[in-house]
């Protein structure tokens, strides 16, 4: 991971870097510059997008949620395929000054490659484990930060922490972090030097500022969801809505060029307040908007790197205005804390992020007024949004993280797999002696009453049948609308359906057939619900 980190991050520096045409490539158009380089790139990596996409026959590009979804349970493994060419596009992207993030990218593509170690080694460790070295590997090079990628790993990706996985998870992120520094040595823009305020002195206006950045960061996430619906809306051929991106991509060339690409260097401009009000309010808006369109019409990337700019750029703001009303001093401080809250709100890893500031501060002052603003703006965005951006989109697709591993689990279980056929059946037209007969013998109380094509016609019970004339035909006996399951409904609505339920079993009817396949007992679901949980228990010790 260290090794694609190291190579991706060069390849984009290399790329922005290059020497294009000189001062060839500048087109005057009064107070607007053309940069041709920005036209050629942006232009070559949307047909780059295409071509990957036609030649990985890529659909959907895969990201963090997808490396949640995977950690989360054992049914859908990461697609290897799909993992290599997200990684790839984001590169591209990236490349192409398309205003998308680094981070998310080379997060999945370390979730993916544990996932491939695991297949390729035939490790006994478990799926979410080696996604979480993968991850934590890719946070730790990225920002030479290894226990931020420790915690990250366990604090977005895998939604818990235990001992078992913590030793490997630790263990990558301290090589990778190791390996950058000794073959890559990648300069950080980030570092900081300047000593921080104390926080008595900051509490007020970081707690103001803290509020400001939540809201900042629904904004942000409202927007990327935004543009992503509109494009579905639209309906449109691919090559048709990333020239879209494109056109946008170079309408900002011309008027703030600062909000295009990654946005490292840019952010380090910020982080010191650098700049007039006017730019920093300008780059804020246009970071937001332009990085939603980009992600939203075709061109694939992370929105952790996007996120670390418009935070930043946010608290520049506020330092500027608390300076004009007398509370001088704050420009690195609410820039700082602003870069980590807004991350936070948006990929769910508030403890993450304070830990990326403190080990590239190492400043003590600094960590506590990020602090305090992450644990102000998370309040805000988590009762007005959610969790994180990565779970409304899992949310989105119908899978819903928020009340934890169990929960999930248990919706990843089907009735169909515990339907078993231990009842009784009879047809219609049968007397009563009869269904009586057979239930003193297979010692049941309920029968089901099935057609010669195996649909469910009633249910019969044996206090009624006893009441009963022995030579009468049970059609006019049974329940024609008893409690029912499908048999792909999940042991969590299953539980719930048969919360009020009396009885002695359920019927399974299979769809779309409508065959009834079997039944299942509360003890049934009640083992599933134990299995399920004891399951959990051994993922998470």
């Amino acid at each position: 991971m260290s090794v694609i980190v190291g190579g991706f991050v060069y390849l984009v520096q290399y790329a922005q870097n290059m020497d294009f045409l000189a001062d060839a490539r500048f087109i005057n158009f009064g107070i607007f510059i053309l940069d041709l380089k920005i036209c050629l790139f942006v232009t070559l990596a949307a047909f780059s997008i295409l071509l990957l996409r036609k030649l990985f026959n890529i659909t959907k590009w895969n990201g963090p949620a997808d490396s949640i979804y995977a950690a989360h349970q054992n049914l859908d493994e990461l697609d290897i395929k799909t993992g290599i060419a997200s990684t790839i596009a984001a590169l591209v992207s990236a490349m192409g000054y398309a205003s998308v993030g680094q981070y998310g990218p080379l997060v999945h593509f370390g979730a993916t490659a544990g996932t491939a170690a695991k297949k390729l080694l035939n490790l006994r460790i478990g799926t979410d484990v080696v996604i979480g070295c993968g991850v934590a590997a890719a946070i730790s090079s990225g920002f030479a930060a290894p226990i931020a990628g420790v915690i990250f790993a366990h604090e977005a990706i895998l939604r818990h922490y235990s001992p078992s996985a913590m030793a490997p998870i630790a263990t990558s992120a301290i090589v990778a972090a190791a390996m950058e520094r000794y073959f890559f040595n990648i300069p950080h823009p980030l570092e900081i030097v300047e000593t921080g305020p104390t926080l008595v002195s900051a509490f007020i206006p970081v707690a103001i500022a803290g509020v400001v950045f939540g809201l900042v960061a629904i904004v942000f996430m409202h927007s990327l969801r935004y543009f992503a619906q509109l494009n579905g809306r639209l309906n449109r051929p691919a090559y048709q809505t990333i020239f879209v991106a494109v056109l946008a991509v170079i309408a900002v060339s011309l008027v703030i060029p600062e909000a295009l690409g990654l946005g490292t260097d840019v952010l380090a401009r910020v982080l010191s307040t650098q700049g007039s009000l006017i730019f920093i309010l300008s780059l804020l808006l246009a970071k937001i908007i332009i990085t939603s369109l980009c992600l939203g019409f075709g061109f694939f990337g992370g929105v952790f790197s996007p996120s670390l700019l418009i935070g930043a750029a946010t608290g520049a703001v506020l330092a500027k205005c608390f300076a004009f009303l007398g509370l001088p001093g704050l420009g690195m401080a609410l820039a700082l804390a602003g870069m980590a809250s807004v991350a936070a709100c948006v990929v769910g890893a508030p403890l993450a992020t304070i830990f990326i500031v403190l080990e590239l501060t190492l400043s003590y002052e600094f960590t506590l007024i990020t602090l305090l603003a992450v644990i102000v703006s998370q309040v805000i965005s988590s009762n007005l949004f959610g969790n994180s951006f990565f779970d409304r989109q899992l949310l989105d697709r119908g899978i819903d993280l928020r009340f934890g591993r169990g929960k999930f689990s248990l919706s990843q279980a089907y009735v169909g797999e515990r339907a078993h056929d231990d009842f009784v059946s009879a047809p219609s037209n049968c007397t009563v002696a009869t269904v009586l007969n057979q239930l003193s013998q297979a010692q049941h109380t309920e029968a089901y009453c099935l057609s010669p094509e195996g649909h469910l016609e009633g249910k019969l019970s044996i206090i009624r049948l006893m009441e009963a004339d022995k030579d009468q035909a049970v059609r006019d006996l049974m329940d024609r609308r008893p409690l029912s399951l499908t048999s792909d409904q999940d042991m969590l609505e299953a539980i719930e359906v048969a919360s009020d339920f009396v009885g002695e079993t359920i019927p399974v009817i299979e769809q779309p057939s409508g065959k009834m396949i079997g039944v299942v007992s509360e003890a049934d679901l009640f083992s599933a619900y134990l299995d399920i949980q004891e399951h959990v228990q051994d993922v998470e010790k």
